[in-house]
Order: structure tokens, then sequence, then C-alpha cells
């Protein structure tokens, strides 16, 4: 009998040795100037911590007009003209986008926003009609070209990614991920998400919020949904925007046609694409072209999902939900 018992509690040792605890990882800190919130479940239970902290830091090297000597700076003042894998995935990307929104979404208005105080360069211009003409005439994404690594482009043309960065900065995280066959996992950068698999914590899918479009600075959700191996990214008008003296608001998406910012109605878009670069760039381009050209524009791209919020004729705030996005 006592020996049944030794072989019992040896069987139960070895299988409690073995057993691996469904616990994800989190990793947060500042970045892009926000922050990020990163879970995985990984069975070895690694922290990923240094290498992801090292791949930003190499993203931000490249793409940030934040930092004076990044590449992205040096080829705005014309002392380089080589990038590297990560500059030229955005510029791919970007020139899809352009293409698709017929100039909408155009990275080449980096000057025009710095005109009007929304960009990385404030009081560089003054926001009259006399400099946003001089400037909106650099403005145009098909004037600069891309071959292999080598970018050109006029010298007075100042390129910027944000609008598109910071989602590229969450598909490297997951790409990254995945080279370790992490499957189940969420990468967030500034409310801006991509999913795979399971909260395995919780066992069951990842659910997240969308904002609403508080002015006053305050965070909370009215709607709250799941994704699945999909990414999701806001635009709001709600969150960047600058006030005369007059008390007008202005929001930081700009026209690229005019140079001046976009009069929308929309308070807030978001979208569900494949990937999270993807999403962050039409989220931008939504904002500026208004519900109509949006809905018409949706019929070819099935693949994209999107809710919009946004203020009626009575000031009243509405949603949209269009291609099918989750309730």
């Amino acid at each position: 009998m006592n020996k049944l018992l030794l072989l019992l509690f040896i069987l139960l040792g070895c299988f409690s040795c073995t057993e691996k605890v469904s616990e994800n990882i989190k990793l947060k800190g500042p970045i892009f100037g926000t922050a990020f919130n990163i879970q995985y479940y990984s069975e070895d239970q690694i922290n990923y911590m240094e290498p992801i902290d090292s791949l930003f830091h190499v993203i931000n090297w490249s793409l940030s007009t934040y930092i004076k000597e990044s590449d992205i700076s040096k080829l705005n003042r014309n002392e380089i003209n080589e990038v590297d894998r990560h500059f030229k995935r955005v510029f791919d990307a970007s020139k899809v986008i352009y293409e698709a929104t017929d100039g909408v979404f155009d990275p080449t208005v980096g000057n025009v926003v710095n005109a009007w105080n929304f960009g990385a360069e404030k009081n560089k211009f003054v926001s009259d009609s006399i400099t946003i003409d001089s400037l909106v005439q650099f403005v145009g994404f098909d004037k600069v070209s891309m071959d292999q690594f080598k970018l050109t482009k006029p010298a007075e043309t100042y390129l910027e990614f944000n609008a598109i960065a910071k989602g590229y900065g969450i598909d490297a995280v997951c790409e990254f991920l995945e080279s370790k066959d992490i499957d189940n996992y969420l990468v967030d950068i500034g409310g801006d998400i991509r999913v795979s698999g399971l909260n395995v914590e919780r066992g069951k899918a990842w659910s997240v919020g969308i904002d609403d479009p508080n002015f006053d600075g305050t965070q909370s959700y009215s709607k709250v949904i799941t994704l699945k191996n999909e990414a999701m990214a806001t635009s709001g008008t709600y969150r960047k925007f600058q006030i005369d003296d007059d008390g007008n608001r202005y929001a930081h998406i700009i026209d690229t046609k005019t140079g001046y910012p976009s009069k929308t109605n929309i308070l807030s878009v978001s979208v569900i694409a494949p990937d999270c670069m993807t999403a962050d760039g039409y989220a931008t381009a939504f904002q500026a072209m208004g519900i109509e050209k949006v809905e018409t524009f949706l019929k070819s791209h099935p693949e994209l999902k999107v809710y919009v919020i946004f203020e009626n004729e009575e000031l009243q705030l509405e949603t949209l939900g269009l291609n099918n996005f989750p309730e």
C-alpha cells in the first residue's frame, strides 16, 4: 500500500513540474510620444522587453521627425538619400494608400502640418494664406520616388509618416513575436491595436474598447468589440486640435489640396484591417474624406471595416458602422 502511495505522489509531482502556467506576459512603457501595452502568452515565459525596446529604437531613428538626427529628419534637410528597410516598408504602404485615396492621404503635407503647429517643428511657419499657398506647391507624394533604398524628392518637400508609423511599429512587434512562435498576443500603442489568437489568461478572444470623443482629455468607452487576428486604428479630431483667438476649433487633419484643416463633422474614425499600418493610414484618410466618400470608397474595399462617430446637424453624436464592423 505504501509503495502504491509513493508511486502516486511521484507521478503527481512529475505532472506538476511539467504543467505550464497560463498567464500572459505583460510589457508596458513609453514610445512614440505615447505608451505601449503588450501582452502575449509564451509557454517558455520569456520576457522579450529588451529586443522589443531595441526594435522601437531602430524604428524611431528611421522614421521620427521628432528626432533631429533620425533618417527622415536628415532626408528632409537633404543630407542623405538612403533609407533602411523600415522606412521603405512604410514608404511603400503609404504609396498604396496615397494612390487609393487620390492623394487624400499624403505624407508630403508635413510642412503644412508644421505651419499649423500640429507637427514636430513648432512655430516653424506662420499659418497665413501666403505661407500656406507657398508650402502647398511642394505637396504631392507623386513627386517622391524610391529606387531600391534610395529616395528622390524635391529639395523643398518635407516628409513625415506620423499618420502611419505608429501602426507600422505595432506590426513590427507582432512580426517579432510571431518569429518566436508566439501565436497569442495583443500589441497596443496609443490605442491602436493588433491581436492574434486568444487572451490565454482569460481563455477568450481579445476585447478592445473604442474611445469616446472626449475633448477634455479624459478617456472612456461606450463601445467594446472583439478582434480576431486583425488590427484596429482610430483617428480622432478631438485628440489634436488648435483654437484660434476667436474660439474656432481647427482639427489636425489637413486638406492636402488646400493646405487648410479639413472641415468635417466626423469626430472619430476606427478602421479594422488585416494589419495596423493599413488601418492607421486609412483612419487618417477617412477622417478627411467625409462620410459619403468613405461609404463609396468602402464598396470596393471589403477588407476594411469602419466605425464613425460624428456630429449631426443638431450637433448630437451619432455612430455609423460600415462593411460589417462588429457590434
